[in-house]
């Protein structure tokens, strides 16, 4: 299987990825958990915290990997699909023909939208986005060096963060999923989410109740025998 990056290709990108300078210790973590992802390894071995590893570390580490990864997969289906633009982050169902809203995602960052608004997908996505990497960003929340400590807000942050990464799974699942089949990068998608899944499950990063819009899904695929999701 050719690896995750260059099946997407470098230049499909949502943002910017983000980079670890080359010598440090998050660099080495990093390329460890790629080569997780690219291989064929238990990944549910994979995600767990090295021996000897400091666990703030791996999950920035992580935390920047996903981002940069969904950053991509997001980035694919932009380029192949456009239909789906105006679409709300709203998720429902049908019971006896009448649509049953189950899911909807509002967007408040306590600046530009003080209040939880809805939005189109895009451009919720968009903000989300932004916010993440405003975050990874902030050398205050995210320390470049290892002599310089985490602060207390670091874990919130990254469960934040990760739940909100979620959520751009849950969208390109639900919305995008058959483009993805049609270039031949459903293996590729649903790999990058079992790590996904696997990792915020090891360390309890984001709720059940935000996981429920997938749990169907994640059923089939995260299991000792895991199903293609079709």
């Amino acid at each position: 299987m050719a690896g995750f990056v260059d099946f997407f290709g470098k230049n499909k990108t949502f943002r910017p990825k983000k980079k670890f300078q080359q010598g440090t210790l998050r660099y080495s973590l990093h390329k460890r958990a790629q080569a997780s992802l690219d291989s064929a390894v238990d990944l549910q071995e994979a995600v767990k915290l090295p021996p000897g590893e400091n666990l703030n570390d791996w999950l920035a580490v992580h935390v920047v990997d996903f981002f940069n990864r969904i950053n991509l997969i997001y980035g694919t289906t932009q380029r192949i699909n456009s239909k789906a633009q105006m679409l709300y982050l709203r998720f429902s169902s049908s019971f006896n023909y009448i649509q049953i809203v189950l899911f909807e995602y509002l967007w408040a960052d306590g600046v530009q939208y003080k209040r939880p608004t809805p939005l189109p997908a895009h451009k919720y996505i968009s903000l989300l986005m932004d916010w993440v990497e405003s975050n990874i960003n902030n050398e205050e929340i995210f320390p470049v060096t290892v002599d310089k400590p985490f602060p207390r807000s670091f874990v919130p942050t990254c469960k934040k963060i990760l739940t909100r990464l979620f959520r751009v799974f849950v969208h390109v699942y639900i919305h995008h999923f058959d483009r993805i089949v049609s270039i031949g990068a459903e293996a590729h998608v649903n790999t990058c989410y079992k790590q996904f899944y696997y990792f915020i499950k090891e360390f309890d990063l984001v709720s059940e109740r935000e996981l429920e819009p997938l749990a169907d899904m994640t059923r089939r695929i995260c299991r000792e025998n895991p199903q293609p999701y079709r």
